[in-house]
C-alpha cells in the first residue's frame, strides 16, 4: 500500500514541475519583488513580471528558456519546516495542475498566506487557476497599450 507501479512511477514523472518552468535564482525573486506587479487572493499573494522578449539567434546560456516560470517562497513566518513543506507542495502540484500558457513569458511568484494550510485543495487549485488568467489579461493589456 502506498507504493506504486513501475508504469505509474514513469506517467508521473512525465507530469513533474520540471526545473525549465521554476524561478530559481534569488536575483530573479528579487527582480520580481521589486519590479513587478501583485495579485491578491485569499490564500496567496502572486508577484508576477512579464520578461523582455529576445530575439537572438544564438541562445546564450545566461538568457532564460521562455515561457513562464514559477517560484515559490514560503517564510519562517509560516510556521515549522513541515507546514511550509507541505505548503509548498500543495502550491506546486496546483501550479502543474493549471500550467500557465506558454506563450506567457512572465516570471512568477507565489507567496501563500497561512490559511493556505488548512484550505481546500480544490480551493487552492482554483485560487492558482484564477492568478494565471488574471495575470495573463493583465499582461494582453499591457502589450495592447505600448
Amino acid at each position: 500500500m502506498g507504493e506504486l507501479s513501475a508504469d505509474e512511477r514513469s506517467q508521473r514523472s512525465g507530469q513533474r514541475f520540471p526545473r525549465s518552468l521554476r524561478l530559481l535564482r534569488h536575483a530573479d525573486f528579487d527582480r520580481v519583488y521589486k519590479q513587478g506587479r501583485r495579485h491578491f487572493s485569499a490564500s496567496m499573494t502572486v508577484f508576477y513580471r512579464a520578461r523582455a522578449e529576445e530575439k537572438s539567434s544564438a541562445p546564450q546560456k545566461s538568457q532564460p528558456p521562455s515561457g513562464p516560470r514559477i517560484g515559490f517562497t514560503v517564510g519562517r513566518a509560516l510556521g515549522g519546516a513541515v507546514d511550509r513543506n507541505r505548503m509548498k507542495r500543495r502550491l506546486r502540484e496546483a501550479v502543474r495542475l493549471n500550467r500557465p500558457p506558454a506563450r506567457l513569458n512572465v516570471d512568477i511568484v507565489i507567496n501563500p498566506r497561512k490559511s493556505l494550510l488548512h484550505a481546500d485543495f480544490e480551493n487552492v487549485v482554483n485560487e492558482v487557476a484564477r492568478a494565471f488568467v488574471v495575470i495573463e489579461q493583465k499582461l494582453n493589456a499591457e502589450r495592447g497599450r505600448t
